[in-house]
This record gives C-alpha cells, sequence and structure tokens, in this order.
C-alpha cells in the first residue's frame, strides 16, 4: 500500500467540512487505495466539537483513514502536508462593511500563509474556500513565498456545478452531459457563469449550448443572476449556507488537480492569472477555465471573447483589483 498523504482541513468544525470529511476519508477525492491521515484545525473554542468529528470518522471505520489528528495549533496542523484545504475564515456578520470582513480575513490567511511556508511541503496542493475565497487565497499565497503560486487555488467549482446544473435542467438532460462551462472571476455576485463554449449531449449529439437551449434571453439574464445570486438563494431557505454542495465542489475540485480533467473538457478554478490571454490583470487570483495533468493546471487559452462576455470578464477583475488593493493595504499594516 502507498505511503499515507497528510491532508489538512482548516474550519474542521464547521457545517461544510462535516459535509466533506467523510467524502475524503472514504477515497472520493485521493483515491481509493490511498492511505489518509487527516488533520483537523479549528479554535480553541471549537475543540470539543471536533472531538465528537474524531469519534464520529472513528465510528465510520474506513480503511485508509490510518489518523485523524485535531488541534488548533498551526505548527501542528501544517506540519509536512501533500494537501490543505482552508474551509475556516471569518463569515460575513450582520451589518459587516466588505472592508471589515477583508480586514479580518486578511489576519487569518496571512497567518495560514506563513504557516505553510514554516511547515508544509513544497509541493503541497492549496485549495482555499473560505470566502472572499479569491482574495483570501490571493493573500496566503504572497504570505508563503517558498512555495509555488501555481499551488495555490481557490473553489469556484460549486458556480460551475450551478451552471452545469442549470443548464442540464433546461435541456432535461443529467449534469454529465454539460460540459465546459465557464465561471470567470470572483467568487461572488461579480462572476461570470459563461455557455458561449458549452456543449451539451443531446441524444449522443454534441451541441452548442446557445444552441441546445434556443433562448439567449435566458441565457444573458436569469441563467446568469440564478447562478450569481445562488448562494444567497440557499441562505434564504434552509437559514443555512451551501454545505452539502460546497463540499462536493471541493471534492471534485482536488479531485481534478490530484488525478487531471477529461480530454477535451475544462473546469473552473481560481488560479493566479499571470500571463493570461484574456487581458486580465496579473496580480490576481481569478476563474478561468482550465485543463488539469500531472497535478499542474493550465489554462485554456485563445477562446473567442465576445463583447457581451469582455465587459462582464472585465467587471469581475475591477471587483478583484479593488478587493486585493484593500487586502494590501491591511496586509502592509
Amino acid at each position: 500500500m502507498a505511503e499515507p498523504i497528510r491532508v489538512l482541513v482548516t474550519g474542521a468544525a464547521g457545517q461544510i467540512a462535516y459535509s466533506l470529511l467523510y467524502s475524503i476519508a472514504k477515497g472520493d477525492v485521493f483515491g481509493k487505495d490511498q492511505p489518509i491521515i487527516l488533520i483537523l484545525l479549528d479554535i480553541p473554542p471549537m475543540l470539543p466539537v471536533l472531538d465528537g468529528v474524531v469519534m464520529e470518522l472513528q465510528d465510520c471505520a474506513l480503511p485508509i483513514l490510518k489518523e485523524v489528528i485535531p488541534t488548533d495549533k498551526v505548527e501542528v496542523a501544517f506540519k509536512d502536508i501533500d494537501a490543505a484545504i482552508l474551509v475556516g475564515s471569518m463569515p460575513r456578520k450582520e451589518g459587516m462593511e466588505r472592508k471589515d470582513l477583508l480586514k479580518a480575513n486578511v489576519a487569518i490567511f496571512k497567518t495560514q500563509g506563513a504557516a505553510l511556508d514554516k511547515y508544509a511541503k513544497k509541493t503541497v496542493k492549496v485549495v482555499v474556500v473560505g470566502n472572499p475565497a479569491n482574495t483570501n487565497c490571493l493573500i496566503a499565497s504572497k504570505s508563503a513565498p517558498s512555495i509555488p503560486k501555481e499551488n495555490f487555488s481557490c473553489l469556484t467549482r460549486l458556480d460551475h456545478n450551478r451552471a452545469c446544473s442549470q443548464v442540464a435542467m433546461r435541456c432535461g438532460v443529467s449534469s454529465d452531459q454539460v460540459k465546459n462551462v465557464i465561471i470567470w472571476g470572483n467568487h461572488s455576485s461579480t462572476q461570470y457563469p459563461d455557455v458561449h463554449h458549452a456543449k451539451v449531449n443531446l441524444q449522443g449529439a454534441e451541441t452548442e449550448a446557445y444552441q441546445a437551449i434556443k433562448d439567449d434571453a435566458w441565457l444573458r439574464g436569469d441563467f446568469i443572476s440564478t447562478v450569481q445570486q445562488r448562494g444567497a438563494a440557499v441562505i434564504k431557505a434552509r437559514k443555512l449556507s451551501s454545505a452539502m454542495s460546497a463540499a462536493k465542489a471541493i471534492c471534485d475540485h482536488m479531485r481534478d488537480i490530484w488525478f487531471g480533467t477529461k480530454e477535451g473538457e475544462f473546469v473552473s478554478m481560481g488560479v493566479y492569472a499571470s500571463g493570461n490571454s484574456y487581458n486580465i490583470p496579473e496580480d490576481l487570483i481569478y476563474s478561468f477555465p482550465v485543463q488539469i495533468k500531472n497535478k499542474t493546471w493550465k489554462v485554456v487559452d485563445g477562446l473567442p471573447i465576445n463583447d457581451f462576455s469582455r465587459a462582464k470578464m472585465d467587471a469581475t477583475a475591477a471587483e478583484l483589483v479593488e478587493e486585493r488593493d484593500t487586502a494590501l493595504d491591511f496586509l502592509s499594516q
């Protein structure tokens, strides 16, 4: 059997982690024959809850789960890890300005970036889930200068899955018959879900999404706003944020990093914008279509972009530039 890999989940006593940990521990992400040591990090008041999570993981009696380590100490959590899933962040409280939220999260992700830099393997793959995910990911990466920028990504797969599902429902097919939707930009309500390059398999024939749906007004209107506002809609209905679907998206994202994307398909992921062909400012974590091979992502370059898409892509980039500049101000204080 292979050597165990060390996988860290932060915010491990929270509800997303509760939906996520079982899937990781049973082999859905890193493979059914890959032994795992799970490290669970949370803040000191959450340690009793974490003990309960550890008991449940033990009680699942999962063959590849070799050890579970609960901790509130970064030097324990980040030591020699192979993968980091950074779920924990400061959530937005009622009446809280986005600026205050950024300030609180800069402090968290500066600490975690420094811990990655000091304790983790240099090959560690880091996915940031905690919001504002793109900017938190940027801060973590800047705080871990010895780890390649390419090793950092943020989660826009939930938005990608939401977009796939909306198209699939509209066409009356299952979601695996839809491919190559794109989420551009920020994991926020300015993100741009784009189906200009998407394909739908209709009775065995691949059809352009616009052809398959035959409703341009919907695709340029309600479809986009539904995907953009879906998180808020779930909160309104459940009185809690998306957990099950977020956990599934994290699994999809990390599994694709580990095993690669299918031939001819791309997925959405927030990654460093350096050297992109879409005129997106360089020093951002921006969601692009990517293909992954040998644990290395590559932005799908050269897709034709019409004026409608261009305006949407630029608007979400502008929001990210503003977030970044605010966050870097706090970082330098």
